[in-house]
Order: structure tokens, then C-alpha cells, then sequence
């Protein structure tokens, strides 16, 4: 059912796509005016080729973005930009691709791409002049109380990096809450095969998608602070190869990193949280550490395999390949941290998890806002929930 005053036309009867130009790379640094590619901004030209407003998405290989440009711009030949808005508004047409699958139309074979005829064939609904400007200014809203949340997340995270730059150095001492006094003593630098009591690789097998027994972490398991159970891949508790599957059952607290990877993830660590009664071992490329408690707290451990210094000595001692870099378990075992007191460790450690907690509120919250926008755009742009706008005579931009 057509909503009413809506139409339904063709894509190409709305908003006409073209073909971005081709561009001598050396003019890819010169001038003020912006190159739009596939993968959005990518450059400067001496030359103005469209003025705004303009609304540019991939054509070949980054595929599914589209863009909204306020400034002069000049769109790649690996973009399509909207040539003819046809009288329509142009932030109405931005929020319309928005809601494409580009996928659906992406030849799989090979790099993706998606042809402009193939877009232009697509019926969308069509509102009048003055409801698609409202919907646009709705759905801007939104965009900007996203953008709010994205930058308030930018802020808290480089607010915790320079506290643990200052508070995992020791250049800034916490209260010792017992004392009511600061934190004093030297701190001891030591090798992390000391503080660990177990650091052991996993279990090398070709995994079942169904639960054949015990669920098995791979390296895409491996989050930003805890184990992820996306896409997990499952074992037999009876290794049908002779191994005690067992051995290898993780607890509550260990440290998974990855030390057969690619370089970009090479290194990366996080904390195994146990779900409900779901047990889980893990694979041949992630190495287990289980703290040395003793010496060293789990939580304090693993902010510091987040430091330059970390990253800076994983570095040193990976060996790059052609498929996937690797360390062994002796060089990384001669890594070195100052370490202070455990009361102190305790105290950094929770200061850092309050700031952790805080950014995954904030995350939290932006995810329910995309996912409410994502509804609500929906809703709109289909005509199935209508905006309050008078009518009114308005001339497209």
C-alpha cells in the first residue's frame, strides 16, 4: 500500500548516479578541494569538479559507505556520486542510500563492486518535497547525538591512555586507601616468565561448527578486554588424537594472547570470562597465562600488555611471515615490567576498570543509538511511520 501523497519510482528516477573521474596520482596532494574515493576522503585536488550539496558511495572495492558532502568536491573513479537529485532533497537521497544492502548487489567472484544500473533499477519511496526535508532533519538529529556519543567515547579513551601512561610508570601515585597517605616504595622490574605461574599454547585441531563437547577460542575470540563466544568452534572432550582435552579448560581470569597471528594482531591480549557453565579451551595460536598471584595481579597484568612498552618489545621479537607472524614462548618470557606493591597493583588496576566501565556505558549507549536510528529509518523512509509536517511550497537545493 502506498502511503499517502508517497510515490514509488525507480532509483534512477530519483537520484541519477555517475561514475567518479580518473585522477593522475600526483595531483593527489595538491590544492583544497577533497578527493572522494570508495573509502571516503582520500586526498586534496587543485581543480573544484562538483559543487555541493553532494552524496557519494564505493563503486569498486570499499563498498556500502556513503558519504555526505558540504564543500566542493571531486569524486574517484572508484565512487559514484549523484549527478541529478532530480528536484529531490539531497539529504533525503543521503539517508535513502544509507538504507541500501549494497551487498545484494556486489559481485561475490571477485573485489567487490556494485554497478550504477543495477542501483537505478531499485524502487523507492518517495514522500513530498517538504516531508523528505523534515525526515532529513529528524534523522540529522540523530546523526549528531551519534557523533556527540562517538566523540565523547574518543575522549574518555584518550583520557585512559595517558592515565595508564602515568599510572603504570609509576610518574603518578594513588592514595593507598588504608594509610590515606600515597603510595610509596620502589617498584621491581621483572621478567614476565616470573609472572606467570603457567604459559602454555593450545590445542591444534581441525574444529567442528557443532558442539561435538567443549567450545574452542580462537583468535577472533580474542576481544578488547574479555574473550568474545561469537562464532565459537567446538572439540570432543575425548581427543580422538590422545591429548587431555582437559589440560587445556581455561579458568576464569587467564590471560589468551595471540602469538601466531597476523602482524596487526600479533600480541593482543585479553581476560577469559567464563559464561554460565560453558567451559571452553583454546587453540594452538593463542597462548595461555595464568598470573603469578604472588607476584603480580591478573587485572594489573593485562593493562600492561596495553602499553607502548608491550607493544614496542612484542614487536622486537616477532617474526614476520608470509602468512602469519609468531613469537616464541621464550623470547616473550624475557619481557620485562616494573612491577610495584600487589595493594598498590590492586588500586591502578581498579582505577583503570572504573574507566573501562565508563567507556562501555558510553558504547552501550551509541550502540542503542545507531540501533534506533537504523529503526527509525525504516520506518521513514518507508512511509510506514509519517513525519508532522505541513505542506508547504519548497524549492530542492
Amino acid at each position: 500500500m502506498v502511503p499517502n501523497g508517497w510515490e514509488f519510482k525507480k532509483l534512477g528516477l530519483v537520484a541519477e548516479l555517475q561514475r567518479g573521474f580518473d585522477l593522475p596520482s600526483a595531483k593527489r596532494i595538491e590544492g583544497n578541494v577533497p578527493i572522494i574515493s570508495s573509502g571516503g576522503l582520500s586526498g586534496y585536488h587543485n581543480e573544484s569538479k562538483v559543487e555541493p550539496p553532494g552524496v557519494v558511495t564505493g563503486r569498486y572495492g570499499s563498498i556500502g559507505d556513503v558519504f555526505y558532502v558540504e564543500e566542493d568536491f571531486w569524486p574517484l573513479n572508484t565512487s559514484l556520486w549523484v549527478k541529478n537529485f532530480h528536484g529531490n532533497y539531497p539529504k533525503y537521497v543521503y539517508y535513502l542510500l544509507t538504507s541500501f544492502d549494497f551487498k545484494k548487489f556486489s559481485d561475490k567472484t571477485g573485489v567487490p563492486g556494485v554497478n550504477r544500473n543495477d542501483l537505478h533499477a531499485v524502487k523507492v519511496g518517495l514522500p513530498p518535497l517538504h516531508e523528505q526535508r523534515k525526515i532529513a532533519k529528524i534523522l540529522s538529529t540523530w546523526d549528531k547525538a551519534i557523533a556527540t556519543n562517538e566523540k565523547l567515547i574518543e575522549t574518555s579513551k584518550q583520557q585512559k591512555k595517558a592515565l595508564m601512561q602515568q599510572l603504570l610508570t609509576g610518574k603518578k601515585r594513588l592514595v593507598n586507601p588504608e594509610t590515606d597517605k600515597v603510595f610509596e616504595g620502589e617498584w621491581e622490574e621483572v621478567k614476565l616468565a616470573s609472572s606467570v605461574s603457567l604459559m602454555r599454547s593450545g590445542l591444534s585441531r581441525k574444529l567442528e561448527s557443532e558442539n561435538v563437547g567443549i567450545a574452542v577460542l580462537r583468535s577472533n575470540n580474542v576481544g578488547e578486554r574479555y574473550t568474545s563466544n561469537e562464532d565459537l568452534k567446538y572439540w570432543y572432550l575425548d581427543d580422538p588424537q590422545g591429548a587431555n582435552v582437559r589440560n587445556y579448560i581455561l579458568d576464569e581470569g587467564d590471560i589468551l594472547v595471540n602469538f601466531i597471528n597476523s602482524l596487526s594482531q600479533i600480541g593482543k591480549t585479553c581476560i577469559y570470562k567464563k559464561t554460565g557453565d560453558l567451559n571452553a579451551i583454546y587453540t594452538t595460536n593463542l597462548l595461555r597465562l595464568k598470573p603469578n598471584t604472588e607476584a603480580v595481579t591478573g587485572d594489573f597484568l593485562f593493562y600492561l600488555t596495553k602499553t607502548e612498552r608491550y607493544r614496542n618489545a612484542v614487536k622486537s621479537i616477532t617474526k614476520p611471515a608470509v602468512n602469519q607472524a609468531s613469537f616464541t614462548t621464550k623470547e616473550f618470557g624475557k619481557i620485562t615490567f616494573t612491577l610495584p606493591a600487589l595493594k598498590e597493583q590492586q588500586k591502578i588496576a581498579s582505577v583503570l576498570t572504573a574507566a573501562d566501565k565508563e567507556i562501555e556505558v558510553l558504547e552501550a549507549k551509541l550502540a542503542h543509538f545507531k540501533q534506533e536510528k537504523k529503526a527509525l529509518m525504516q520506518q521513514l523512509l518507508t512511509g510506514k511511520r509519517r513525519v508532522n509536517a505541513e505542506k508547504q511550497t519548497e524549492v530542492a537545493v
